[in-house]
């Protein structure tokens, strides 16, 4: 009975930035679990954005390095997601993710417009 929801997403002008927010509920492990982003365009398939292990240790992919940031906070079980400098391409549905057990949120849009 995990529980994640996102929030934050919308409609941005290319080279604009939004904070995407996940959070966690019903779980007393949030501070050891690996979360993740992942992004699903329309047709598409979906692809990891961004990891970050309990302790802090991140990845990106190689399609946001640079632009993307993943953090986390235990206290409030709250995973985020800061996307800077935008690009139409980024527009997808974007899902907060437990790695293991493979868990999903309802996944948040994110359009950007040119």
């Amino acid at each position: 009975q995990v529980q994640l929801v996102e929030s934050g997403g919308g409609l941005v002008q290319a080279g604009g930035s939004l904070t995407l927010s996940c959070a966690a509920s019903r779980t007393s492990l949030f501070s050891m679990l690996t979360m993740g982003w992942y992004r699903q365009a329309p047709g598409k398939q979906r692809n990891m954005v961004a990891t970050i292990t309990g302790t802090g240790n991140t990845r990106y992919a190689d399609s946001v390095k640079g632009r993307f940031t993943i953090s986390r906070d235990n206290t409030s079980k709250t995973v985020f997601l800061q996307m800077n400098n935008l690009k139409p391409e980024d527009t997808a549905v974007y899902y907060c993710k437990i790695e293991t057990p493979s868990t999903w949120g309802q996944g948040t849009q994110v359009t950007v417009s040119s």
